[in-house]
Order: structure tokens, then sequence, then C-alpha cells
């Protein structure tokens, strides 16, 4: 089973955008969005619910009073100041490290887990996705990332598909450690800026760790042709697999206000084309590492 994880190291660089394309374009898929703090995958797609799973995440500590000494131990090892002088745990403020559960002399200390967020399961115009949605400042996105990749790997070995779409997080945390190890391989969207070049080789470095074979396309390339060219000559230094450019085209977000991805709604644009050449490179590369 292949999976390709689309990654940017930063956000709106058009990752998703171009993950959408991709699925318009492929047949016999998984669609995964692994971005599960700021999903957005699901605009495009327009998903049928199907299935839906509650999130059970880490805990916020809870002080039983009946049997609580009042002794300070927990106000005095707590870092962030969570537990008042009357011995109640500010949610917002706590943690769930545990260490109150833990060193409590009188054990009046608790730790239920609570309701993080939710998983699906969907049907798209385009075929099945598994998704997620993590609750307002709620912790654990690494887990829930973790948590839907299996979803959608057991989904595509339940229904004998052999090709998995994952619309990676932005930065370099938690959750994108999360969304690359035991990828097939990467693709890294980018943007001609030198920030652009700094996120790339972030994410290259991460995945040369993580031994997952990657490729870099410019997006919006024609706004700063020399920085192109200067992210191009990195990537090959970094072993990274070149793909083609993609030019800057208002229609990219003229398409999103219909709902419809590029491909869909102008497939015989530049930008489209350089979409469907870029999938046809992608397909190849990972035929090649399988």
């Amino acid at each position: 089973m292949k999976e390709i994880v689309i990654l940017s190291g930063k956000g709106g660089t058009g990752k998703t955008s171009l993950t959408a394309a991709f699925a318009a374009i492929s047949r016999d898929h998984i669609l995964c969005d692994a971005d599960v703090d700021a999903a957005n995958l699901h605009l495009l797609m327009e998903p049928d619910v199907k299935q839906r799973t509650d999130f059970m995440g880490g805990g916020v500590a809870v002080i039983n009073l009946d049997k609580c000494t009042q002794c300070g131990r927990c106000r005095e090892l707590c870092r962030f100041e969570a537990i008042s002088e009357d011995y109640e745990v500010n949610e917002i403020s706590c943690e769930g490290c545990g260490v109150c559960v833990d060193l409590c002399p009188e054990d009046a200390i608790d730790f239920p887990t609570k309701k993080c967020g939710q998983w699906f399961i969907s049907n798209t115009r385009f075929g099945p996705m598994v998704h997620a949605r993590l609750g307002i400042a709620e912790e654990n996105s690494g887990k829930l990332v973790t948590l839907v990749r299996n979803e959608a790997r057991q989904l595509a070995e339940k229904i004998n598909l052999d090709l998995i779409i994952t619309d990676g997080p932005p930065g370099i945390g938690c959750p994108v450690i999360a969304s690359l190890g035991g990828a097939t391989s990467l693709l890294i969207v980018t943007e001609p800026t030198v920030s652009g070049m700094h996120d790339m080789m972030r994410v290259a470095e991460l995945a040369a760790h993580f031994k997952v074979p990657g490729m870099v396309c410019v997006n919006k390339f024609d706004l700063n042709i020399d920085q192109t060219k200067a992210i191009e000559n990195q990537a090959k230094e970094m072993n990274l697999e070149v793909l083609e450019r993609v030019p800057f085209d208002p229609l990219f977000v003229e398409s999103m206000v219909y709902g419809k991805t590029i491909v869909e709604y102008k497939n015989d644009s530049a930008a489209s084309q350089a979409v469907k050449n870029i999938w046809k490179q992608i397909t190849a590369s990972a035929d090649k590492v399988s």
C-alpha cells in the first residue's frame, strides 16, 4: 500500500488546494485529512459523513475534596498554577501533565480522559475520506493524526484500495511527525520566498530523519523566478526530486468559491495542466519507491 503525504512547513502555500486537485485526478484511493487542528479539506470535498466517533484524549485533574487534606503539595508542584487556594482545578490552565495525580500523598486527585474532538469516515465525490476535528484549544493532535492515518489504512485494506492521499498539517511539530512516519513518499509544497525555502528545508530534514523520499514543487513560481530557482537548487542539494512548477492563477481561489478543485473548474488552464503533470510525476516516483 502506498501513502503519499503532502506537507508544506507552514500554512497558506496551497497544500490543501493541490491535495484536493490530486483527489480529482486520481482514482481508487482513500483521502486522509491529517490537519486535525485546522481541517479544511472537507470544504472542497463536501463529505457525506457515514461514521462519527468521539476522540478521547488527555485528561484534566479533578480533586476529590472529601479525600483532600489541603496539604498544599499539588499547588507546590503545579508549574502552571492551575490549582486555586480552594483546591479547585482551572481547566484552562491545567496542561494535563499528571504530576499532581502521581504525587498526591492522599491519592485525592483523579485524571479522567475527556472528549477532545471527533473523527469521521465519509464518502466524497472522489471516494472515501477519513478526517477529524480537534476541539478548540485541545491537546493530543499528534495522537489524533495517528488515529486518522491508521483508520485510513484499515479502510483501504478493507475495500481493497492501495493508495492513500494524505493532506498533512503545517509546520514540523508533533502532528507533522505523526503524519509523516511510515509514508511511502512526501510532497513538499512551497512558495518562492525566503521563508518558503526555510520551511522546505525544515520539512526535508524531518523527512530525511524518517527516511521518507521527498519531492518539491514550487507553487506560484512566477511571482519570483530567481527565488524559485534558488529553492529548486537547494532541493537538489538535499536529494529532493524537483517536480513541475505551478503558476500563480486566480482561478484557484475562484474555483474554491464554487466549491470545486482547479481541475474541475477549469481543466484546460495552465495551472490545471501543471497539477496533472505533477500528479503523474508523483505516482511515477511512488511506484519506484514501492
